[in-house]
């Protein structure tokens, strides 16, 4: 039977540096800033950012044991057969990111009513950007009468780790920490174009599904 046990910890961090080179503006620049295409240029310069950081650590564990199934005097049986236990603990470190591409940020992505500015922020995109195994740590118990676990089924159990933490993503309310990490870069940004702190709202697009926004492309880029 395989068991993913739980992740034990998870880090969201906002990058200290990224790639948004939004400077300040002299008077002159700001005089001309309160207009959509300028919030558009400036908004995209930040290019590609990064909001959202993930530590995960996960234990995949897999336990399997021979028996001896039959029936006897009209009885079914089914006795584990002595040392013929197989059990193995893969403990696992995966990084998780998420980011937001500005490169096809426009005038569409910009609501203005009055003195409010609703800035719809690109669908963030979710990636596996490395997993690794700690081959130190990994615990195995083979019983006497049973084959140690094979590179093939040690290379399997490694693969479903890194696909149950891609499935436990949706529930890690990643989405919600870049929106809240993208206005923290943004807010201060639109504001200093003019607008109040209080009528600048950041928002992604309503009925975003986390689910669609994972790439696992990137999963190649795995260290063992």
């Amino acid at each position: 039977m395989k068991r993913f046990l739980p992740i034990l910890t998870f880090l969201a961090v906002l990058f200290s540096q990224t790639s948004c080179s939004c400077g300040g503006h002299t008077p002159e620049e700001q005089a001309d800033s309160d207009t959509l295409p300028s919030i558009v240029m400036q908004i995209q310069k930040c290019s590609r950012l990064y909001t959202t950081e993930y530590h995960i650590h996960k234990i995949v564990t897999h336990d399997d044991v021979v028996r001896l199934r039959g029936k006897l005097m009209q009885q079914d049986f089914n006795i584990p057969l002595p040392l013929g236990e197989r059990k193995i603990a893969i403990p696992m470190d995966a990084t998780v990111k998420a980011y937001i591409d500005f490169s096809t940020f426009s005038e569409k992505n910009i609501e203005r009513n009055g003195d409010h500015i609703t800035i719809i922020l690109p669908d963030p995109e979710v990636i596996l950007t490395s997993s690794k195994i700690n081959q130190e740590e990994i615990r195995e118990y083979v019983g006497l009468v049973r084959p140690r676990f094979s590179d093939k089924e040690l290379t399997s159990y490694e693969q479903q780790g890194r696909q149950a933490i891609l499935d436990a993503i949706p529930q890690m309310g990643i989405e919600t920490t870049a929106q809240e990490n993208a206005a923290r870069v943004l807010v201060p940004m639109i504001a200093g174009m003019g607008y109040q702190e209080e009528n600048i709202t950041i928002a992604f697009r309503k009925n975003l599904d986390i689910r669609r926004l994972i790439n696992t492309n990137l999963e190649k880029s795995k260290e063992r």
